[in-house]
């Protein structure tokens, strides 16, 4: 079973109002803000808008369904440029006209615009974490923010804000960047009330926005040419890290280490160059001494039993990297070591 439901999203409020009228529940206001919890019949959580000026806004969703919901937007009308930023389980978009829905998946964000002849549908399933933040701008009214602007701006966004009357069908998808996340953390979690909250969450707001639209134009480079690091490159990078920590003594080349996060080599070096501020062979290097450091303070095990256990093969290369990081050899450093043991026992 699913629900099928209308929609008319010219301001963001009537995306709630409608919601809130085809579930038959009340809708709460304050000021600026509209919100609705879905009832229990139906799942858990909320939907809720927030209206700024020159006709952009703000659409938040966190629920749990139990029937798939399916949202018919309003036929024959020029709909608000949407930028989706997916924060949990995938949900399903398509243009009217299009045979089959696409994934916008986990950590995913789209940017998508229809025509008033090629209507957007969305399918929201069941039982799965709905978390999603929607920036919707009405770009014939956006255009008196930006109209001093528009000389000096990116030929590729003169093009998409400029399309105030919703001629040209466009979409855009990928994953969004770290900062964005932060940004959209930082809206949803804003405690503030009155003006201030209004003023805070507009400003964070077009902080997301910024951000995005900077991300687009990084993604119109090259994938090796690419500045910006999206959360999910975020987590590939983490997990390579967790390889490297967890295979300290048998990690093969960065080759093969990109090949199972599932990034290519470029993407995972920039990566670590702009998470750690090193390349990845020197991180795996840093860490395999670090490891020896604390095998030497913490075992019993001999230096040559150590320099194989964090993956090093020789023992004189060994001594050379331990002294370049802290400045001893590796049989100076387990002296002293030894030497504090013995201190402590006889004190």
């Amino acid at each position: 079973m699913s629900k099928k439901i209308q929609i008319q999203d010219h301001n963001v409020k009537n995306i709630v109002i409608d919601m809130a009228n085809s579930l038959g529940v009340e809708y709460e206001q304050s000021h600026h803000e509209y919100c609705i919890k879905i009832p229990e019949e139906l799942g858990s959580g909320y939907m809720r808008s927030f209206q700024f000026d020159f006709g952009i806004g703000v659409v938040e969703t966190d629920y749990l369904l139990k029937k798939d919901f399916h949202f018919e937007l309003e036929k024959g009308v020029v709909h608000p440029l949407k930028i989706l930023f997916n924060r949990e389980s995938g949900f399903y978009h398509k243009f009217e006209n299009n045979e089959e829905f696409h994934e916008i998946r986990r950590l995913e964000n789209a940017m998508i615009s229809s025509t008033s002849k090629n209507n957007h549908l969305f399918r929201i399933p069941a039982n799965t974490p709905i978390c999603i933040l929607s920036i919707e701008i009405n770009r014939k009214l956006f255009e008196q923010k930006i109209e001093s602007f528009l000389p000096n701006m990116n030929e590729d966004l003169i093009e998409l804000f400029r399309d105030v009357n919703g001629i040209n069908q466009f979409y855009y998808k990928n994953y969004y960047s770290l900062e964005i996340s932060k940004f959209i953390s930082e809206f949803t979690e804003c405690e503030l009330t009155g003006f201030m909250r209004q003023v805070y969450l507009e400003g964070k707001m077009y902080e997301i926005l910024t951000h995005q639209l900077q991300q687009y134009l990084d993604d119109l480079n090259e994938p090796d040419k690419r500045l910006i690091l999206r959360q999910a490159t975020i987590e590939s990078i983490e997990q390579a890290v967790s390889i490297i920590k967890d295979e300290v003594d048998s990690i093969g080349n960065i080759v093969t280490l990109s090949k199972r996060v599932g990034l290519n080599q470029n993407t995972l070096q920039n990566g670590f160059k702009q998470l750690y501020k090193t390349s990845v062979n020197e991180y795996i290097k840093g860490y395999r001494i670090d490891t020896a450091k604390d095998l030497l303070e913490s075992t019993s095990l001999n230096i040559t039993e150590i320099t194989y256990k964090v993956g090093i093969n020789s023992r004189s290369y060994f001594t050379k990297l331990f002294k370049k990081r802290f400045g001893i050899t590796p049989k100076q450093y387990l002296d002293q070591v030894r030497n504090k043991k013995k201190n402590s026992k006889s004190a």
